[in-house]
């Protein structure tokens, strides 16, 4: 086993290690495995020469916890975990979760709300002239002016509230490696202000370098049209080949400045990073807590992708890892699959080969690695795009391989499979082999909604596609004398749903006689298409109105109906017909969906009305 980077001023003296030349503060436990960020970045570190302290989950009630390991030389890394730290505490309906997966025993409370302005501040307190680097997914969401759906208020850059010298956006290893060189050479952090992926504050930008300046922050919070705006001009600047600098005012004398993403990692920078000596578990210090709960989706699976052209409008993959795919090479992935392997608890089963989406394994088009993704148009949506290379080869090929290892029984497909890229793909080939090696009894895909209205909103293909889809799924199945199903994610409360809506997809359910056991809400989080509609009313990609469900006691009706023979759901289900004009389906026929309440009378649904004309022949125009 590799040896984990040191978590105690002990650990640095064993090394002869006198001071870190970074200390990294983590919202998670330490997990050494290439699926946590604070992994990777750390490895990559150590990689170009620098010597790594991990300060996981200090006391964030207690200042002088930062001090553990320690005034880095160079300064500290920040990240607030893997999750986003209030979608790691809070459930849609701002319940509190009752446990933390990123925690030792899965202990909740051990990180404050909103974690990485915590820690920063904290650090900002011990060290007032400390240089700060915040990354991770909670500070590449918030990089910019971004509504909050936990306080209901549109921020500012989490750059201000947290008091970062820089902001790493993004997945991050080329930017931290740059700005490690810059701080190493003797650079103030103050004068780095041109690495790609890097969000900073500043009283004057640099006029000479060529920008777009946003709607202010105050008229951010005054208008919800400029918001929306400002969110359209960022997410055509998301693409690294062809992105501007932007710039966001605060006022006449503060700006906040992000410089365009940084490139795409070539398929052997790719190898480079998930290559590195990664322990590949938790910290041995937590075994005696239970360990870290996080560490069992991810032991037995592979990292074969990152980035996604998918685009869904409730997904924020293009704000944090962009739209190119960037895959890595099948010797780096089977030489991984040898170390699970190897591990004495694998049992035969890779649980997982993929990413963000498993199928995506190269560039939607050729045309991307070199000119980047087109700013006005999607690669699959509403229709995939006349130059979309809907190829299956390369990945079929590596999902052989592996299925050709010694000590391997079987290798599974987890990570989601995008059904109209599949459908997409002239051959048949990997769909088939799909349905015959890959399926663990249940395919997981997500097709969110059948209502072709709300479909549009989500960025998803109408409902006829994954119609087409399960048709060619279930006749496979059927060929290769297997008893498979399909198990869909649905999301209930999607900007563009109305009661209506919502009725519509709870028929569906009771056509395929399918209740799912889980139903998600949509969630308003940071830097997404859906919720900018969700905040504003507006579609920021058409300016055009959106209807919202925002009332809790709605949105719980929308959800009932996807759930509707719990019984626990009848009066919200119940009112929920009533209101869409849907009674008919209340009573006892095949088609209803509920029975009547104790003395309520069927009733059929309202009739529309009919003009009819004594004399055809002299119909008036």
């Amino acid at each position: 086993m590799s040896d984990f980077l040191p978590v105690s001023r002990k650990d640095m003296e064993e090394r002869g290690w006198d001071q870190c030349d970074f200390v990294y503060i983590v919202g998670d436990a330490y997990v050494d495995h290439p699926s946590f960020g604070h992994a990777i970045i750390s490895r990559v570190l150590e990689d170009a020469g620098y010597k790594v302290g991990i300060l996981s989950q200090p006391d964030w009630k207690n200042p002088q916890s930062v001090r553990a390991l320690g005034e880095p030389r160079l300064g500290f890394l920040v990240t607030g975990g893997n999750m986003d730290s209030m979608v790691n505490h809070y459930a849609v309906s701002k319940r509190r979760r009752d446990t933390d997966a990123f925690t030792p025993g899965g202990v909740m409370g051990k990180r404050p709300d909103y974690a990485a302005v915590v820690y920063c501040n904290l650090i900002r307190r011990a060290y007032p002239h400390a240089t700060i680097l915040l990354g991770g997914i909670e500070a590449s969401l918030r990089r910019l002016a971004h509504y909050d759906y936990w306080s209901g208020k549109r921020k500012r850059s989490i750059v201000l509230d947290s008091q970062a010298d820089l902001v790493m956006y993004g997945m991050g290893e080329r930017a931290v490696v740059e700005i490690a060189d810059a701080l190493n050479s003797g650079m103030q952090v103050k004068d780095i202000t041109w690495i790609d992926g890097t969000v900073f504050a500043c009283k004057q930008p640099d006029q000479a370098v060529e920008s777009i300046t946003l709607p202010s922050y105050d008229e951010i919070v005054r208008d919800g049209r400029k918001y929306a705006e400002s969110f359209r001009i960022q997410s055509r600047n998301t693409d690294p080949f062809t992105a501007k600098r932007l710039i966001e005012p605060y006022g006449p004398n503060l700006y906040v400045v992000q410089n365009p993403p940084q490139k795409p990692l070539s398929q052997q920078e790719m190898d480079r990073v998930y290559d590195l000596p990664y322990a590949r578990t938790y910290h041995p210090s937590y075994e005696a807590l239970g360990g870290v709960p996080a560490i069992a989706e991810v032991k037995f699976s592979l990292v074969s992708c990152r980035g996604c052209f998918g685009a869904c409008s409730f997904c924020a993959l293009t704000f944090h890892q962009g739209r190119i795919i960037q895959a890595r090479s099948h010797a780096s992935i089977l030489a991984e699959a040898e170390k699970i392997i190897a591990d004495p608890e694998f049992k035969g089963y890779i649980h997982d080969v993929g990413g963000p989406t498993a199928n995506f394994r190269q560039p939607a088009c050729a045309k991307q690695l070199s000119k980047g993704v087109c700013q006005n148009r999607q690669c699959l949506f509403p229709t995939p795009c006349k130059n979309l290379r809907a190829d299956h080869s390369d990945y079929l090929s590596l999902l052989r391989k592996l299925r050709k290892l010694p000590g391997v029984k079987k290798v599974f497909i987890r990570s989601g499979i995008r059904f109209d890229y599949l459908l997409a793909d002239p051959s048949d080939t990997f769909f088939k082999e799909l349905v015959k090696y890959h399926v663990s009894g249940q395919l997981k895909v997500a097709p969110e909604h059948v209502a072709d209205a709300v479909l549009d909103k989500m960025g998803k293909p109408r409902h006829q596609v994954y119609a087409r889809f399960l048709e060619k799924y279930q006749r496979l199945n059927q060929q290769l004398g297997l008893k498979q199903y399909v198990v869909p994610y649905l999301m209930s409360s999607h900007p563009g749903s109305t009661l209506k809506e919502a009725v519509e997809l709870a028929e569906y359910l009771r056509d395929l006689g399918y209740m799912p056991e889980q139903v998600q809400d949509f969630y308003p989080t940071p830097s997404t298409v859906s919720t900018v509609m969700y905040d504003t009313g507006l579609d920021p990609r058409t300016m055009e109105k959106v209807y919202v469900p925002t009332n809790p006691h709605e949105k719980a009706m929308q959800r009932a109906l996807i759930q509707y023979k719990n019984p626990k759901n009848y009066r919200l289900v119940h009112e929920a017909l009533v209101k869409a004009g849907r009674t008919d389906l209340i009573g006892f026929g095949k088609r209803c969906l509920i029975p009547p309440s104790p003395g309520e009378k069927p009733r059929p649904m309202p009739k529309k009305t009919i003009i009819t004309h004594r004399n055809p022949k002299k119909r008036r125009p």
